[in-house]
């Protein structure tokens, strides 16, 4: 399968996939941290998707479209403009999946704002937990012609018994430029479970 990873600078799914012999690409603004700029394309992914793929995995910016910065709109008044442009953009993949193509599309639980924008509801909301990791980390999956994602190895009970500052530790990770990428970086149990479940389509 030839597989586009949109929104990736980590490669952790476009390895996934290509340890299972696709030929996957990531593509990001940014430069790769994955260790394979070979398979990376730097860049705008919008013009990307009109380009012949048969699977694109996305995962936008959620800075300004994730519930837990809701707050923010109201003491900066210049989220209002970030937002509906992540909205927008959003909406591209949107556009893709609903043209009957098939593409997964990747965010946190969305404030009340966002979702007056997208265009449509998600799928399905899965947990780190369910693919290994003792770790929570609610997202939300938009599916158009894939299947839902299955748990491949549900850790719920090992991650309930955790110290809360462990158990949430995403959550409470400190303030620091490095912060966004280690809160949006892709678990591997997930990225596995995609490229397994998924890889197949």
């Amino acid at each position: 399968m030839k597989v586009l990873i949109a929104c990736e600078e980590s490669q952790t799914v476009c390895k996934a996939f290509r340890k299972l012999g696709h030929e996957a690409y990531s593509c990001d603004i940014l430069d790769c941290s994955g260790g394979h700029p070979e398979w990376h394309i730097k860049g705008d992914v919008i013009p990307l998707l009109s380009q012949e793929w048969d699977l694109i995995i996305a995962h936008p910016p959620c800075t300004f479209l994730a519930n837990s910065g809701v707050c923010w709109l109201y003491k900066d008044e210049s989220r209002w403009a970030k937002m509906r442009n992540a909205a927008e953009f959003f909406n591209k993949f949107v556009s893709y999946g609903m043209s009957g193509k098939k593409i997964t599309i990747e965010n946190p639980i969305m404030h009340k704002y966002a979702k007056e924008i997208i265009q449509a509801p998600y799928s399905q909301i899965i947990q780190p937990y369910q693919f290994g990791h003792a770790e929570s980390k609610a997202t939300c999956l938009w599916l158009f012609n894939v299947k839902k994602l299955t748990g491949t190895d549900n850790v719920k009970n090992t991650w309930e018994k955790l110290p809360k500052k462990d158990a949430q530790r995403m959550h409470y990770l400190p303030p620091g430029p490095d912060r966004a990428k280690l809160r949006s970086k892709t678990f591997q149990g997930i990225a596995d479970a995609m490229a397994e479940q998924w890889g197949s389509v």
